[in-house]
């Protein structure tokens, strides 16, 4: 299994993953999928701000992948970031979303953040809450019954790791603004 950055060739399987997930799943709080050219519009967008965009790929079949962005817009959250991970249904439990978790902290990390926020679209996501304690992370929060999709109310899990020197010392002013 290769970690690597998205290229665009790689967004009709990113957006058949995600479409999977819109339409089945609720990690995700969209009602309806975005079409292949809105996906590549969000990885442009992200890619060309300096985040981050990975796939699992094997043998060229993308198995899953994950991104960081802004956790907020607004200046002052600019040391903290939100992770997104979503695996192809066929390849979930083969450890991929630790791989690309694994390497978003370390991206992120190196690029100077100091937290990162998992937030996990429905409470009964037992399967991305453990991933997120496994690399660290804590919950620290629980939006109730903010979404609804599926035909019954979704709560919000938030969840929130160190990375780096956290907040023990004063940043270096280089992340996003």
């Amino acid at each position: 299994m290769l970690i690597r950055p998205s290229l665009p060739d790689d967004m009709a399987q990113v957006t058949a993953i995600y479409h999977h997930a819109v339409v089945h799943g609720s990690a995700s709080f969209e009602i309806d999928p975005p079409d292949a050219n809105e996906m590549i519009r969000r990885r442009d967008a992200l890619v060309g701000a300096g985040f981050p965009y990975l796939v699992a790929d094997e043998g060229g079949l993308i198995c899953g992948y994950a991104y960081i962005g802004p956790y907020r817009p607004r200046a002052a959250y600019r040391f903290a970031v939100e992770d997104s991970i979503y695996i192809h249904p066929d390849h979930h439990g083969r450890g991929i979303g630790t791989l690309l978790l694994g390497a978003l902290i370390r991206e992120a990390e190196t690029m100077g953040f100091r937290q990162m926020i998992g937030v996990i679209g429905d409470s009964r996501s037992h399967g991305s809450m453990a991933l997120h304690r496994k690399h660290g992370f804590s919950q620290i929060g629980i939006a109730q019954s903010v979404g609804f999709k599926h035909g019954r109310w979704l709560d919000q899990v938030l969840m929130q790791r160190r990375l780096g020197d956290g907040d023990t010392s004063l940043p270096d002013e280089t992340p996003k603004d």
